[in-house]
C-alpha cells in the first residue's frame, strides 16, 4: 500500500527542553521568551515542527511532568500570553507546535487531588485510584521514581493508598470514570482552539487500568511495564479520545509507548483504527540497559547487528499501515552521540553526523533533540550534588540505605542518568554557554569552549551543525528518503550499517560505519552500476570499484542509484 503524504510524516521534529533552551529573566532557567528569540535559528535549521516539553503549572517535582494546572504556565516559564505570543510567531514562520499531553497522572498539587484526598465521598475521590488501608495491604505494583519502587503511598486523611506508576507527587488519574474522560478532553479542545497543532502524549498505554487490582499475572514473568501498557479498556479509550477530540483538527499525534510489543504496535497506529498517527517503541532504549533493569546499562557492549535488527524489525510492521517514529534520544535518555557513537575527540565529529544520516534516511518521522544538531555530548557528572533528577537521587538513597558501592552507581549513571541530556544548550563560548547570564539551574557542559557551540558551529563549513542543515534538506528535496521501502544489506556485518531506500524510480544507497576501525566490504554490481554521491561526512572516497568500498571510522555516504 502507498503511504498518503501528509505534513507530519515528512515534517523533522525537534524538541525542547524548555528548561534548558534559553533564558531570558537571568533566574537560570530556560523560558518561552527564550524559545522566541530562537524560533529564527530552528527555522535556518530546516525544522519543521517543534515539540515542546511541558510548560504548564506544575511544583516541578518531576521537571513539569507532575502538572497542577493543564490550562495555566508555569511561572518560571512566563504566562499565558508569552505561550500564545510562541505560537504565533511560529506559525508565522510555518513551523508547528507539539505539546505535551500527560494524563496518566496529575501533580498531588492539582486541585482535584487535593480535594479526592480530603473525605471518601468527595465528588473528586473517583478521578483517582484508591485502596482503603482496611483491605489490607494493597497488590504489589512498581513505581518508577518511588524511593522504594512501591506505587502505592498511603494517605492519613481518609485512611486509604493512592496510585502512582511514578512519583509520590505524581498520583494516577482514574480514566475508568469517564468524568475524568471528559475532563481531558475539554482540556486537549482548549489547547487546539488555541491552535497547537498536536500532542506528544506521555506514558499513554498506561491510561488503562484493571479496577480490580489484581496481583501481577505470571505470563507477565515480574515485568510490570507490559502490563500497565496492556490495560482492558486502553484502546477503547483511545478511539474515544479521536472520535471526541483528535479527529476534529488538523494535528498530529505521537505515543509515549514503553510496554508495547511489535505484535500490539499496529492497534495503536493502523488508520482504520482511528487512534493515533504514531509511537515511540522503547525497543533501541533498551538495546544497551541491564535485562529488566531499565536504567542499569548493561556490561557488555552492545552489537551493531541487534541494532539493525531492531529497525529492520519494526520498519516491516510498518510497510503497509501505519506510520513509524526515528529517534536516538530525548530528555529521559542520555546523548545520542554519546550513547550510539563515539564521543571522543577524534571520533565525535564523524559520529555525530553518521547518525544524523541515519535518522534522516530512514522511513518515519524524525525526531531531533535540541543540540543534537551541534553534537552535544554527556557531561558525565562525577558527583550526586551535581544531579538533579528525581530519578537519580531517588536510586542513590534507595542503594545507599541498601549499603550498594555508590561509585558503582555514580560510574552508571555518568552513561546513563537523563541530566545528560538536560544540560543548557550550548549557544556560544562565553560564561555558561550563552544560556544565561545567572547560574544556570544545571551545571553547563565545559565542551561548549571547544568549540561545541552554535556561534562557532554556524561560522565553520565542515561543522556538525552545518552537515546537519545540508542533510536535512536532502531528506526534504527527496521524497524516496522519506516513503520509499528500505531493504537491509550485510545484515550479519558488525561494523557497517547497509540499505537501500527505493520509490517509484528512485534508489538511494545509505552507508554508515558504526566503527572506529577502518571497514571494507563488497556490495553487489547491480548496487554500485552507477553510484551518484549525494553527501558524505568524510572525504574519504568510500567507492573503490567493482563493488568495493572502504569506510572511515564513522563515516557516512549517501548515494543515488541511477
Amino acid at each position: 500500500m502507498k503511504q498518503s503524504r501528509t505534513w507530519w510524516k515528512e515534517g523533522i521534529v525537534y524538541q525542547i527542553y524548555p528548561r534548558s533552551f534559553q533564558d531570558t529573566t537571568g533566574n537560570g532557567v530556560g523560558d518561552i521568551k527564550g524559545i522566541i528569540k530562537r524560533l529564527d535559528y530552528i527555522k535556518n535549521l530546516g525544522i519543521d515542527i517543534i515539540w515542546l516539553c511541558p510548560v504548564y503549572k506544575s511544583p516541578n517535582d518531576d521537571n513539569g511532568y507532575d502538572i497542577s494546572d493543564y490550562r495555566d504556565i508555569m511561572e518560571e516559564f512566563g504566562t499565558m500570553a508569552d505561550f500564545e505570543e510562541l505560537l504565533e510567531q511560529m506559525h508565522l514562520r510555518d513551523l508547528k507546535l507539539v505539546m505535551d499531553l500527560v494524563v496518566n497522572h496529575t501533580s498531588d498539587e492539582h486541585h482535584w487531588f487535593q480535594e479526592s484526598r480530603k473525605s471518601r465521598n468527595n465528588p473528586y475521590r473517583d478521578y483517582y485510584h484508591w485502596w482503603p488501608a482496611e483491605k489490607g495491604t494493597p497488590p504489589e505494583r512498581f513505581s518508577y521514581f518511588d524511593i522504594d519502587g512501591n506505587a502505592w503511598k498511603y494517605d492519613e486523611p481518609t485512611d486509604s493508598y493512592y496510585l502512582h506508576y511514578f512519583s509520590v507527587k505524581q498520583p494516577d488519574l482514574k480514566w475508568e470514570n469517564p468524568k475524568v474522560r471528559q475532563e481531558i478532553y475539554d482540556m486537549m479542545h482548549f489547547w487546539f482552539k488555541k491552535g497547537v497543532d498536536g500532542f506528544r502524549m506521555d506514558v499513554i498505554p498506561f491510561i488503562s487500568k484493571d479496577t480490580d487490582y489484581p496481583e501481577l499475572p505470571e505470563k507477565y514473568d515480574g515485568n510490570f511495564i507490559p502490563f500497565y501498557a496492556d490495560g482492558p479498556k486502553l484502546h477503547e479509550y483511545l478511539h474515544e479520545m479521536n472520535r471526541e477530540v483528535l479527529s476534529k483538527y488538523d494535528i498530529m499525534t505521537v505515543g509515549e509507548t514503553p510496554g508495547v510489543a511489535r505484535d500490539q504496535a499496529l492497534l495503536f497506529v493502523d488508520e482504520e483504527r482511528e487512534e493515533l498517527n504514531m509511537f515511540f517503541h522503547f525497543e533501541l532504549m533498551s538495546l544497551d540497559r541491564d535485562g529488566d533493569e531499565v536504567f542499569w546499562m548493561r556490561k557488555d557492549s552492545w552489537k551493531l547487528t541487534e541494532f539493525k535488527k531492531i529497525h529492520s524489525d519494526w520498519d516491516k510492521i510498518f510497510a503497509d499501515k501505519g506510520w513509524g517514529s526515528m529517534f536516538l534520544g530525548n530528555h529521559d535518555f542520555p546523548r545520542a552521540v554519546s550513547r550510539w557513537g563515539n564521543d571522543s575527540p577524534e571520533h565525535w565529529y564523524n559520529s555525530a553526523t553518521m547518525l544524523h544520516t541515519f535518522l534522516l534516511t530512514m522511513k518515519g518521522t524524525p525526531y531531533f533533540y535540541y543540540g543534537d544538531e551541534i553534537g552535544m555530548t554527556n557531561i558525565r557528572f562525577d558527583s550526586i550534588e551535581d544531579y538533579q533528577d528525581i530519578n537519580t537521587l531517588n536510586r542513590y538513597e534507595l542503594l545507599k540505605d541498601k549499603g550498594v558501592d555508590l561509585d558503582d552507581f555514580i560510574a552508571n549513571e555518568k552513561e546513563a542518568s537523563r541530566d545528560n541530556a538536560r544540560t543548557p544548550m550550548q549557544w556560544d563560548s562565553s560564561k555558561n554557554a550563552g544560556f544565561s547570564e545567572a547560574r544556570p539551574w544545571l551545571k553547563v557542559n565545559k565542551n561548549h569552549k571547544k568549540g561545541l557551540n552554535v556561534a562557532e558551529q554556524e561560522k565553520k563549513k565542515d561543522s556538525v551543525l552545518n552537515y546537519f542543515k545540508r542533510m536535512v534538506q536532502i531528506r526534504k528535496n527527496h521524497l524516496g528518503l522519506v516513503y520509499g521501502n528500505y531493504e537491509l544489506l550485510l545484515e550479519d556485518n558488525e561494523q557497517i550499517y547497509a540499505y537501500t531506500r527505493s520509490m517509484d524510480n528512485d534508489k538511494y544507497l545509505v552507508l554508515l560505519s558504526f566503527s572506529e576501525d577502518m571497514a571494507t566490504f563488497q556490495l553487489k554490481n547491480s548496487i554500485t552500476s552507477n553510484l551518484n554521491l549525494l553527501i558524505s561526512n568524510d572525504t574519504n572516497q568510500a567507492f573503490k570499484n567493482s563493488g568495493d568500498f572502504e569506510l572511515n571510522p564513522y563515516q557516512a555516504c549517501v548515494y543515488k542509484i541511477s
